[in-house]
């Protein structure tokens, strides 16, 4: 297949692509003006539209306006469209959930993103490549690998900021427990517990602060806290907030002190995190092991060794 066809191959791919993003051009306007529309009634009701954004929502909010809205926008139709299994659906929004995307925009960002990206590595790997004497075969690999490579971008983008934001909401649970036992000590209820730590704590730990408020959102509008309370685990798959919904909904059903469930709990992460240290400062000596045989050993056997040596060299040559 030569190069000429594969291009009109991708040109007739990315061709609906375009079509759909010109489409959705005017969508974007009106979904602006709504936005606009909304944010003066709040303001002349007195709230506020940006009270408690999310981790995850400095992205979607950077996606309102230019072409990362578009690419969001793209994605959403494509998203809604059907040619998506729900399942997969599904998947894509809990590994957005457990990376902190707590925005509309989220899905329709990451689905546009790995679009955009499989239509437009293959153009431009393509013309890097026309210019290079290559094989037809080679070439075909290249541009080929290329789109896989786009289309997996996204998910190795999205596994990183999850790991992250996981690490940041384990180093932010202990210290969230210890202002929890502050609040439960001072007579707070369960909710408002939880929305006052929630608000205190995003200056030191957005990630926690944005679950926090997320569960006490739903606390507010549900009548089964049980289930509000599950939901602070199940959004992210950390242990230690699973332990965390547990703890809270066992005290409230069998009507056991709350200070204490939290004291329990906040000393056995603290010191879990402390193992988990201590295993990491006993893999050092191991791990480097390596660097001083490759780095160190050498340059130990070229000073202790190197005069001998070299007084058995002038010795052969005399």
């Amino acid at each position: 297949m030569s190069a000429e066809s594969i291009l009109g191959l991708l040109g007739a791919a990315a061709l609906p692509l375009f079509g759909s993003a010109i489409a959705l051009i005017a969508m974007t306007a009106r979904h602006r003006h709504l936005r606009m529309r909304v944010q003066m009634v709040q303001a002349s009701a007195g709230l506020k539209h940006d009270a408690a954004p999310g981790y995850g929502e400095g992205s979607d909010r950077n996606a309102g306006n230019g072409p990362l809205r578009l690419v969001a926008l793209v994605g959403t139709a494509i998203a809604r469209s059907g040619l998506l299994s729900t399942r997969t659906i599904t998947e894509f929004e809990q590994t957005l959930l457990a990376a902190g995307f707590r925005g509309g925009n989220g899905l329709g960002l990451f689905v546009g993103g790995k679009l955009l990206l499989l239509a437009s590595a293959p153009i431009m790997t393509l013309s890097l490549v026309a210019a290079l004497p290559v094989s037809d075969l080679l070439r075909n690999v290249f541009v080929f690998g290329s789109a896989a490579l786009g289309l997996l971008t996204p998910d190795v983008i999205v596994q990183q900021m999850r790991g992250r934001y996981l690490r940041t909401l384990e180093r932010g649970v202990p210290d969230a427990l210890d202002m929890l036992v502050i609040c439960a000590e001072a007579g707070l209820g369960l909710e408002a517990a939880i929305s006052r730590v929630g608000a205190e704590i995003r200056p030191a730990n957005r990630a926690v602060s944005a679950e926090l408020a997320e569960t006490a959102s739903e606390l507010r509008i549900t009548s089964d806290m049980r289930a509000a309370l599950l939901n602070l685990g199940r959004r992210t798959g950390l242990e230690s907030l699973k332990r965390l919904g547990a703890v809270l909904t066992q005290s409230i059903q069998y009507g056991t002190p709350l200070t204490r469930a939290l004291r329990t709990i906040s000393a056995e992460m603290r010191e879990q995190m402390l193992i988990r240290f201590e295993a990491r400062a006993a893999r050092l000596p191991v791990l480097l092991t390596v660097p001083m045989i490759i780095f160190i050993l050498p340059c130990v056997f070229m000073i202790v060794g190197g005069p001998a040596v070299l007084q058995v060299l002038h010795a052969f040559h005399h």
